[in-house]
């Protein structure tokens, strides 16, 4: 399991996508280069699932 899957900020952002830290994780993948790499490593199907969520 990537770490990814499991940031306790991302948990913060699903429960509530309009709270300060759930902000501050959506601001933060877009330079992190970790989420970057869990992307990468998904299948093309479950990427398209992940990043239809979360853009």
């Amino acid at each position: 399991m990537n770490r990814c899957e499991k940031c306790s900020f991302r948990a913060k952002y699903d429960r509530n996508p309009r709270s300060i830290l759930g902000r501050i994780w959506k601001w933060h993948t877009r330079w992190c280069p970790g989420w970057k790499a869990y992307i990468g490593s998904l299948a093309a199907e479950e990427r398209e699932k992940v990043l239809k969520r979360y853009r």
